[in-house]
């Protein structure tokens, strides 16, 4: 009798050991589903946040977005800590942000401010949004896509939940008494739109992935005490710190863009340098 359902990464690869592996002994280790329960966490997450808003408990739908882009920086780094990277797992987590940080911040800033433009307002939430499902459809394409690997240090864009947390910040003014949000709507909704632009544009930004890859012993203890600052800061200053990362995010990027260029013409001079080392001599 067959299954009622799926399984994991139905096709899977062709030929693939671990796919053979699979098949024999009709498991699937748990180190590949711990991800992608917290994907789903964030998932919840993030729906949660845009009832909350729609209830007008704008404050906690805030807090739900902060943990659903926790999440989503956590379950990455889990599957590749516990070597369960999947392609089913790419996809879950493509899904999960377009949610998160695509729908769920239009829904949110429509819901507390455009909605005053009424269609023109609606026209700048639905275009972040898709600008949002546009950059993941394209991150997803470039997995399958051949040729040069991309360069770890840099995303294409800025990444979703980035621009995410980049367009509620007008709410994070509005929480703190900042009339932005409902005074200038039509500001807030050219706001939005630029920060969509800005997701599917071709702007390299920091990826952080190498970040914490590796780490000398004596840097660990100031960066437990850093993480606690952090997280202290975020807990008792949450809208002022994170209007401060906002900022200090978007001063980043013309950096970004400096240090991808620079870093591609060092690459460029090694590559043009190596025939030469190769030359016989005369």
């Amino acid at each position: 009798m067959s299954s009622l359902f799926q399984p994991f990464e139905p096709g899977g690869k062709p030929g693939s050991r671990r796919g053979r592996r699979w098949r024999r002994i009709n498991r699937v280790p748990l180190r590949m589903v711990l991800p992608n329960m917290v994907t789903l966490l964030a998932l919840c997450s993030g729906l949660t946040a845009v009832r909350l808003a729609l209830e007008g408990r704008l404050e906690l739908a805030m807090m739900a977005i902060l943990l659903a882009a926790f999440l989503d920086a956590l379950d990455g780094r889990l599957a590749r800590m516990l070597k369960g990277t999947s392609r089913f797992g790419a996809e879950l987590d493509s899904l999960t942000d377009f949610v998160n940080f695509g729908v769920a911040p239009a829904l949110i800033l429509y819901q507390s401010s455009l909605a005053e433009l009424d269609n023109l307002g609606w026209i700048a939430a639905l275009l972040y949004a898709i600008c949002a499902g546009l950059r993941l459809a394209r991150f997803n394409a470039a997995l399958d896509a051949e040729g040069p690997a991309p360069d770890p240090l840099f995303f294409v864009g800025v990444p979703a939940p980035a621009g995410a947390l980049l367009a509620l910040l007008p709410m994070y003014f509005a929480l703190l008494g900042g009339r932005w949000l409902t005074e200038l709507p039509l500001l807030v909704a050219a706001y939005i739109v630029v920060i969509g632009l800005l997701m599917v544009s071709s702007l390299p930004t920091f990826s952080g992935k190498k970040i914490g890859a590796r780490l000398p012993s004596d840097s660990v203890l100031p960066l437990m005490v850093a993480t606690a600052a952090f997280i202290a800061l975020l807990v008792a200053f949450t809208w002022q710190f994170l209007i401060a990362m906002a900022f200090l995010y978007i001063a980043m990027l013309p950096v970004g863009v400096w240090y991808a260029r620079q870093n591609a013409k060092r690459s460029n001079a090694e590559r043009s340098v190596e025939p030469l080392s190769d030359a016989p001599d005369e």
